[in-house]
C-alpha cells in the first residue's frame, strides 16, 4: 500500500463528507428536505470510506508509531474530525429549517437566489 496516496484519500473522502453536509444545509435552508437527505446520505458514505481508511492505518501503526506522522498525515486527519463535527451540527440545523413554518423557508429561499 502506498502511504501517501492513502493519506490522499482520506482527504478526498473527508472533503467530500463535509461539502456534501454543508450542500445539505443549503438544501434545508431552501426547503429542499427531501435533496438535504440525500446530500447527507453522501456525506455518511464519504465519513464511511474516510473512516474505514483511517481505522486500517491505526491497525497498520498498532499503536506503537510504526507509520511515519507528518504534516499532510495531521491535516487529513482534521479534515475528517471536521466533517464528522459538521456532518453532527448540520443534521441539527436541518432539523431546525424543517420546524420552521413554511413562509420563514421561503423568504430564505428568496434571499438565497437574491
Amino acid at each position: 500500500m502506498d502511504f501517501e496516496q492513502t493519506i490522499m484519500e482520506l482527504l478526498v473522502h473527508s472533503g467530500s463528507a463535509r461539502s456534501s453536509a454543508l450542500m445539505a444545509l443549503q438544501r434545508a435552508r431552501a426547503g429542499d428536505f427531501v435533496g438535504a437527505q440525500e446530500m447527507m446520505d453522501e456525506s455518511r458514505a464519504a465519513t464511511r470510506e474516510a473512516h474505514g481508511i483511517q481505522t486500517t492505518l491505526i491497525g497498520m501503526d498498532e499503536g506503537c508509531g510504526k507509520l511515519q506522522i507528518n504534516l499532510i498525515t495531521v491535516h487529513a486527519q482534521d479534515h475528517l474530525m471536521n466533517a464528522m463535527v459538521i456532518q453532527d451540527l448540520a443534521g441539527d440545523m436541518i432539523e431546525l429549517y424543517r420546524r420552521l413554518p413554511e413562509e420563514s423557508a421561503m423568504q430564505d429561499q428568496e434571499e438565497s437566489l437574491a
